[in-house]
C-alpha cells in the first residue's frame, strides 16, 4: 500500500506509438487510480494518475489570470522530437527557444489541457517563492533559523537549521529517500498526501537525528523542502497556492489554473504536488531563463534567481553534491562552468533551462523511480542545444 505514491497549437501535435502502451493501460483508456488500486496495479495506472492527480487527492487551486501567448515557430524544427517520444516514456515534450515553441508533443493520448504532476519540481517553485518573500521583507534573511517563522518547530533539529542550509539540503538531519516503500520519504508522503496526520509541522517532527553538522554535505531530503514551504506560508500569511498565483502564475501569464496537493491540515506539500499544463511549465521555464523577468517586468528578483541557480559552497558543486549534478537553492545545477540548471521530479519530470541560449525543454513522463532513464533527457538536451547553436 505504501508504494502507491512512487510508482500544438500552431505546430502539430503528432499521434504516434509510445513505448509500453499496453503495459501502461492503453486498453483501459489509461485509468487514473487512487491509493490501493495504484499499489495493486502499478504501471497500468501511471499515465492516467500522473495527469489527473488533482482530481484524485485534495488540492488547492493556483488561479491564473490573463494568458500570455507563447509564440510558435512557423514550422517544426528538425529536433528529433518524434523519435525521442517514440523511444521514451514521455507524456509530454516541449522545446522553447527565445520564448518561441519549436516542438510540442504528447504521448499516451494526453492532451494540452491536461495538468501534469510535478513531483519534486515543486521544490524549485518553493525556492523561488522564498526569494520573493525575502524581497518583500517578509523573511529577513536566509541565515535565520526556521523556528523563527514556524514556532511549532522550536527546539526541533529542522527548526534549529538556517533557511540557507535547508535551501541547499545541507541540514545534516538524517532522512532516507530511496523510494522503496520503507524509507523516510514514504513516512512523509503518508502523513501529507496520504492524509494520515494533522498536517503542517507535524509531518516532519519524526525526523530528529542530526547525523552531521549543518552546511557541510548535500543530502537530498524532501523533508527540508516541506519545512521551507511552512516557512513561506507562515512568513507571508498566505497559502502557497495563493502566493504562487499572485506572485508568479498570474504575472507570467499562465493559461490555466494549476492545482497544488494539500495535507489534512490544508497545507500545500512543500516538497511536491503542483499539477500544471505542459505549456505553463514551459512559461515558468522561460521566466527563469530570463532570471525572473518577462516583458520588461521583474517578477522574481534577478539576483535571487542567479543565486539560487549558482554554486554557493564547495559541497554543492556539480559532481560533488551528486555524481553528475550540483545543487543551488532547491534547484539542480547540471553542467559545471555554465549557468544551466533544472527542475527535477520523480519519474522523469523536468524543466531544463539554459539562460545563455534561452533554451527551455520540458518533460513530463512515466519513468521508473531509479533515475536511469534521465540520461536520455540529458542527451536530448545537449543534442538539441548543439543543433540550435550550430544553425
Amino acid at each position: 500500500m505504501r508504494l502507491w505514491f512512487l510508482l500544438l497549437i500552431a505546430l502539430p501535435v503528432w499521434a504516434f506509438a509510445s513505448p509500453d502502451e499496453a503495459a501502461l493501460g492503453k486498453n483501459e483508456g489509461y485509468p487514473a487510480c487512487k491509493q490501493q488500486e495504484f499499489a495493486a496495479r502499478g504501471d497500468v495506472c501511471l499515465v492516467g494518475t500522473l495527469s489527473h492527480m488533482a482530481e484524485l487527492y485534495p488540492a488547492r487551486k493556483v488561479a491564473h489570470g490573463a494568458p500570455r501567448d507563447l509564440k510558435q515557430a512557423d514550422k517544426s524544427a528538425a529536433l528529433g522530437a518524434d523519435d525521442y517520444m517514440a523511444k521514451n516514456r514521455n507524456t509530454g515534450l516541449l522545446v522553447i527557444k527565445d520564448g518561441v515553441i519549436l516542438a510540442e508533443r504528447y504521448g499516451y493520448d494526453r492532451k494540452p489541457a491536461e495538468r501534469f504532476h510535478s513531483y519534486s519540481m515543486a521544490k524549485t517553485v518553493v525556492g523561488m517563492l522564498m526569494g520573493i518573500a525575502i524581497s518583500e521583507g517578509k523573511i529577513a534573511s536566509i541565515d535565520d533559523l526556521a523556528e523563527k517563522y514556524v514556532p511549532e518547530l522550536k527546539g526541533h533539529p529542522y527548526g534549529q537549521t538556517t533557511l540557507r542550509d535547508l535551501l541547499t539540503m545541507s541540514s545534516g538531519v538524517a532522512f532516507s529517500e530511496h523510494y522503496d516503500g520503507k524509507d523516510d520519504v514514504t513516512k512523509l508522503a503518508m502523513k501529507t498526501i496520504g492524509q494520515q496526520g494533522p498536517g503542517g509541522a507535524d509531518s516532519v517532527k519524526d525526523f530528529t537525528n542530526r547525523e552531521r553538522p549543518a552546511g557541510i554535505k548535500f543530502s537530498y531530503s524532501s523533508a527540508e523542502s516541506e519545512v521551507l514551504g511552512l516557512v513561506v506560508r507562515a512568513a507571508t500569511g498566505k497559502t502557497l497556492s495563493d502566493y504562487l498565483s499572485e506572485k508568479i502564475w498570474i504575472p507570467m501569464g499562465a493559461e490555466s489554473d494549476a492545482y497544488w496537493l494539500i495535507d489534512a491540515g490544508g497545507y500545500e506539500l512543500g516538497y511536491m504536488g503542483i499539477n500544471a499544463t505542459l505549456r505553463d511549465w514551459g512559461r515558468l521555464g522561460v521566466l527563469l531563463a530570463n532570471y525572473g523577468a518577462l516583458d520588461g517586468k521583474q517578477i522574481i528578483p534577478a539576483a535571487w534567481v542567479k543565486e539560487a541557480t549558482s554554486v554557493n559552497a564547495p559541497h554543492l558543486e556539480v559532481g560533488v553534491a551528486t555524481q553528475w549534478n550540483g545543487y543551488g537553492y532547491q534547484t539542480w545545477l547540471i553542467r559545471k562552468g555554465t549557468p544551466m540548471f533544472a527542475l527535477f521530479g520523480l519519474r522523469g519530470q523536468a524543466v531544463y533551462v539554459d539562460p545563455v541560449s534561452k533554451l527551455v525543454i520540458v518533460h513530463t513522463a512515466v519513468y521508473g523511480v531509479d533515475g536511469s532513464e534521465r540520461r536520455a533527457q540529458f542527451e536530448y538536451l545537449f543534442g538539441t542545444l548543439k543543433t540550435l547553436t550550430a544553425n
